[in-house]
C-alpha cells in the first residue's frame, strides 16, 4: 500500500508542476505508512479525512491552505523555510514535527488554527518552526501550546483541574491597549489597585473553561526592565471580561532574572479573561492614601457610620479610635463600618449609652497582609 501512495504522490507531483494549487474535490486519501508531499498549494473543497500516514510540506516556496473544509492528518511535518499560511485550519490526529518554517494564522479570524486533536504530540518545535497565530486543543487536561510570533517561540503551558473539551491559544507582540491584530483593546489604567505597571510588549489570549494554572515565560524582548527592578514583583495579569478590568492572577512561583525567567500563576478560568500579560504588583505607597473623615450619626443617611472605603482591599485589618487626649474609644478587627459615635471599649468613658461627644478623634489603621500602617483623623457632630 505505501508503494501506492507514493506511486499517487508522484504522479501528483508530476502533474502539478504547471498549476499553482493541488485541488482537491474527493477521493484523496493517505493510507497507513502512506506519504505525501507538498510542494504547492493545498485547496481543500472536499472531506480529507480519513488519513492515516504522513502529510509533508516542503521547499522554499511559501504554501497556503484554503477551502471549505479542513483537512485531518495523521502525522505532519514542514521543512519549509517559507513557511505555511492557514485561510483554512489544519487538524492532527496523531504527530506534528516541527522542522523548518512556520505555520502562520491570521489572527484576525480566530476561527482558523492548527489543531490538535485527541491525544495528538508534536516535536522540533523552535523559533524557526512554531505555530505564528492559534492553536487549538481537543481532550487535553495539560497542553503546552507551541506558539510564538514570526521571529521567536513564546509558549504557553496549561494544566487544568480536569480535562478540557476545547481550548485555543495565540501569542501577540503587540501593545495589549492598541493591538494591531486584535479586533480590541484593552485600557492599562483600569485595574485592581494592587496592580501597579503592565506590559505594553506582548500578551497572550487563551480560551479554557476549566479552573487552571498556567505558565508564561519572558526573554530579553520582553522588556521587563520597563515594569521593574526586582522580578519578585511580577504578577500575571488577565483582562476580565465581566469586569472589564486587569486583574492579578496571582504568582504561584518565579524563576529568573530581568533577563529570561518564567512564572507560574494561580487558578483561574482562562476564558473569563480576553488577554493576559505581565505586570508588576503596586508598591505599597501606591496602593492607598487614607484621608481624614467626617462622621455625622444623625440618621439621615450621610456619614452616618466610619466608612473607610479601601479597607476592603484588606484581609487583616485592625481599626483603633483615640480621642485627643489618646483614650482608646474604639477597636474593631477587621473592620465593617461599626463605628457610629459610640465607644466599645470597657474603659474611663463618661455616659456610654449617649455616645461620644462631638469633637477630633484620631485612628490608627493596621493592614498586616498588605503591611501598611496609616493614621488620620475624624471629626464626630451629631
Amino acid at each position: 500500500m505505501k508503494s501506492i501512495i507514493s506511486i499517487l504522490a508522484l504522479l501528483l507531483g508530476l502533474g502539478l508542476q504547471a498549476q499553482t494549487a493541488l485541488y482537491n474535490s474527493g477521493n484523496i486519501r493517505i493510507h497507513e505508512e502512506g506519504q505525501m508531499g507538498f510542494h504547492t498549494n493545498l485547496i481543500n473543497n472536499a472531506a480529507f479525512d480519513q488519513n492515516l500516514g504522513l502529510a509533508g510540506f516542503y521547499g522554499s516556496t511559501a504554501l497556503a491552505i484554503s477551502g471549505a473544509f479542513m483537512p485531518i492528518f495523521f502525522d505532519t511535518e514542514i521543512a519549509n523555510d517559507q513557511g505555511i499560511t492557514l485561510a483554512t485550519g489544519i487538524g492532527v490526529t496523531n504527530n506534528t514535527n516541527f522542522i523548518i518554517g512556520n505555520i502562520t494564522t491570521p489572527r484576525l479570524q480566530q476561527d482558523v488554527y492548527y489543531n490538535f486533536l485527541d491525544n495528538a504530540v508534536y516535536v522540533g518545535e523552535t523559533d524557526f518552526s512554531k505555530v505564528d497565530g492559534y492553536v487549538t486543543a481537543n481532550t487535553f487536561q495539560n497542553f503546552v501550546f507551541p506558539v510564538g510570533d514570526a521571529t521567536q517561540l513564546r509558549p504557553l503551558s496549561l494544566n487544568s483541574k480536569g480535562t478540557n473539551t476545547f481550548a485555543k491559544c495565540a501569542y501577540y507582540r503587540d501593545n495589549v491597549a492598541n493591538p494591531t491584530e486584535f479586533p480590541q483593546g484593552f485600557n492599562t489604567s483600569q485595574k485592581a489597585t494592587t496592580i501597579g505597571e503592565i506590559s505594553s510588549t506582548e500578551f497572550w489570549h487563551l480560551q479554557a473553561n476549566l479552573s487552571s494554572t498556567i505558565q508564561i515565560s519572558w526573554n530579553s524582548n520582553s522588556n521587563l526592565a520597563a515594569l521593574t527592578n526586582d522580578v519578585a514583583t511580577l504578577i500575571p495579569v488577565g483582562w476580565s471580561i465581566s469586569g472589564k478590568s486587569w486583574v492579578n492572577l496571582g504568582a504561584n512561583s518565579i524563576v529568573g532574572d530581568l533577563n529570561q525567567g518564567f512564572l507560574i500563576s494561580n487558578y483561574f478560568v482562562p476564558s473569563d479573561y480576553a488577554a493576559i500579560t505581565f505586570a508588576t504588583q503596586a508598591i505599597p505607597s501606591e496602593i492607598l492614601t487614607l484621608n481624614n473623615y467626617l462622621v455625622t450619626p444623625n440618621s439621615d443617611g450621610v456619614n452616618d457610620f466610619l466608612y473607610i472605603e479601601k479597607l476592603e482591599l484588606s484581609q487583616d485589618d485592625m481599626l483603633r479610635i483615640f480621642d485627643r487626649n489618646g483614650l482608646k474609644v474604639y477597636e474593631e478587627k477587621n473592620y465593617t463600618n461599626g463605628f457610629t459615635g459610640f465607644s466599645n471599649i470597657d474603659n474611663l468613658v463618661i455616659n456610654r449609652e449617649a455616645g461620644l461627644p462631638n469633637g477630633i478623634y484620631f485612628y490608627i489603621v493596621n493592614m498586616k497582609d498588605l503591611d501598611l500602617d496609616y493614621q488620620g483623623f475624624l471629626y464626630l457632630e451629631r
